[in-house]
């Protein structure tokens, strides 16, 4: 027998969500694959649910006001969070979204040495600064990848930005400074 929710507790926990997310892209493409006028009534419908499902959520957004910290929990919900970019009304600009997941990260990083910055944004491009010490970052950045991804789906890529050249520190020596007069020529 299933445990009854408590209240104000989701009733899925984020793997389930994600499971079901996932089992939803599935069946969505093989709707899309359905030819002649059913696949279309079905894509219209679904399409219909999810704006009116939208339209709700943009609702209860809009009566978070009159409850201080409410929006903070929504937005901060990982479901939640992904409807409100879905349907275009997150409350977070993209840069405080992408920030907030490398910050998420950088614990864990800092925990193997490294360290992850956002860069910038452009086009569509979030940008990257990754430290990471060790002798592969392949899994590192798709870890980053998917964490962005994932808090601005709305982005196309996660690129690493290229490190800042560091220039090494010109030495001059004390008698090569002093060796010259203030007045001397070549």
């Amino acid at each position: 027998m299933a445990e009854p929710v408590r209240e104000g507790a989701p009733r899925l926990d984020n793997a389930a969500v994600r499971d079901r997310l996932t089992r939803l892209d599935g069946l969505l493409e093989q709707v899309e694959a359905i030819p002649g006028p059913s696949g279309e009534i079905a894509l219209a419908a679904v399409s219909a649910l999810a704006e009116v499902y939208g339209e709700a959520l943009a609702r209860a957004i809009a009566y978070t006001s009159y409850t201080p910290g409410l929006t903070q929990s929504i937005v901060e919900d990982e479901l939640l969070g992904h409807l409100l970019v879905l349907h275009d009304i997150h409350p977070d600009p993209v840069q405080r979204r992408v920030t907030r997941a490398l910050d998420d990260l950088r614990p864990a990083l800092q925990e193997r040495g490294g360290d992850v910055e956002l860069s910038g944004i452009d086009r569509g491009v979030a940008m990257v600064q990754l430290s990471i010490k060790g002798c592969s970052s392949a899994g590192v950045e798709d870890a980053v990848r998917e964490a962005v991804l994932t808090a601005a789906p709305e982005l196309s890529d996660v690129q690493r930005a290229p490190a800042a050249a560091k220039r090494d520190a010109a030495f001059i020596p004390v008698d090569a400074l002093l060796s010259r007069s203030c007045g001397a020529g070549p």
